[in-house]
């Protein structure tokens, strides 16, 4: 696909016809010269991508699961710009859901997906049924070892396996040379770097920083059930892992620990159903700071019923 490259020095979330500004001094965005394509079937989307991939060209993958928002646009910029083609997946995944109500209230729109997709210049949005993806039970158990026993692993028993079900079924649909993940899902990216590697999949993988609100909430689908009030109030998660960083400087990271979750706690409506901080390459909790040369803080809390998730790095 042929693209224009537009400058913006625009720093508001909005859309302008086929521009997407960004938070940002100044961005390339594309401005499309053929109509992005939406596609349902493997075998559409394979005879789609053959072409490229007989004249080796790059195929960029970004997975999600809809409700697209400005962290996922900022995956999709990325994988536009570095790829010769660019497939963007939309699936709501059953299988690495554990919580039944969580999977029935995920939002969902492809309609405006699709409309923000088109106006950053995606070539090709993957939209599978389950039926399609899931035409029978995948019995695949994966074994992450420790990466997967930890943090999102022990509170939510399974979600990896289909994590790492979806993503490699994805994988070999679209054959990507890259794919892409937001650093927001820490934990998920080491799982699929890892589950690459045990795969021997020749895929690169591309992490995004986070992307956030004006009031330093983290972007995620699950925003979109947010009150004002309680939005109002997670952006204290974010609030308290900044300070934490101050904090920590003459304090263990046992009591670091200590001090994020009674201070997020103390927030009516907030709940904190995990907080470690952990070795940035393994995922196991450091027992003080000199433990490991990387060094993340990641949490999950829930604000009301709506659980979120966020880290911050610390070394």
């Amino acid at each position: 696909m042929v693209h224009e490259m537009i400058i913006t020095e625009n720093f508001r979330n909005i859309y302008v016809g086929h521009t997407f500004l960004f938070d940002k001094k100044c961005v390339a965005l594309y401005a499309k010269t053929e109509k992005m394509k939406v596609i349902n079937t493997i075998s559409e989307l394979n005879q789609v991508l053959e072409p490229y991939r007989r004249q080796s060209k790059a195929v960029g993958l970004v997975p999600t699961m809809g409700a697209l928002h400005q962290g996922h646009a900022a995956l999709v910029e990325k994988c536009v710009t570095e790829n010769d083609v660019s497939v963007v997946s939309v699936f709501v995944n059953p299988t690495q859901f554990n919580n039944k109500e969580d999977l029935r209230l995920y939002p969902r729109d492809l309609e405006a997906d699709s409309r923000l997709l088109e106006s950053i210049g995606t070539d090709y949005v993957f939209a599978p049924s389950v039926d399609e993806m899931y035409p029978e039970t995948d019995t695949r158990v994966f074994d992450f070892g420790d990466l997967a026993n930890v943090m999102e692993g022990q509170f939510r028993p399974g979600h990896f396996n289909g994590v790492a079900q979806i993503v490699s079924k994805l994988f070999y649909a679209v054959e990507p040379k890259r794919a892409y993940f937001g650093e927001k899902d820490f934990q998920q990216l080491a799982i699929i770097r890892l589950m690459v590697k045990q795969l021997y999949l020749p895929i690169e993988i591309v992490a995004v920083p986070i992307v956030r609100e004006d009031s330093g909430l983290a972007l995620s689908s699950r925003n979109l059930r947010l009150t004002e009030q309680q939005r109002t109030k997670a952006a204290e998660i974010y609030k308290t892992l900044k300070d934490s960083i101050a904090f920590k400087s003459e304090k263990s990271v046992e009591e670091t620990m200590a001090f994020v979750v009674d201070t997020i706690n103390n927030v009516d409506g907030l709940n904190v159903e995990y907080y470690d901080i952990v070795n940035g390459e393994t995922l196991q909790h450091v027992e003080n700071w000199t433990s490991a040369e990387y060094v993340v803080g990641c949490i999950a809390v829930f604000c009301g019923d709506i659980r979120l998730i966020d880290n911050i790095r610390y070394k």
